[in-house]
């Protein structure tokens, strides 16, 4: 498993948003975001929390169908 770093909100926004994540709407502190792909919408909800915890940012990567492999090359980039 591939080790995993807190990050804020804001910085995980940016990070989907290189996967082709756009902001569709902001209700309080969460924004959700949304994906145009060939079987659909594919969406995500992120809270604006200074640091999410780790558990919090992999159910927002499930929620995107992102891989835990995906996401750490996004973070190495």
């Amino acid at each position: 498993m591939p080790k995993f770093q807190k990050l804020s909100g804001h910085k995980l926004i940016k990070l989907l948003s290189k996967k082709g994540f756009i902001v569709k709407r902001q209700k309080g502190s969460h924004v959700i975001l949304i994906k145009e792909t060939e079987k659909g919408k594919v969406g995500c909800t992120v809270p604006l929390h200074k640091e999410l915890k780790i558990g919090t940012i992999k159910g927002i990567l499930k929620q995107a169908h992102i891989s835990e492999e995906e996401f750490v090359e996004l973070l190495e980039k």
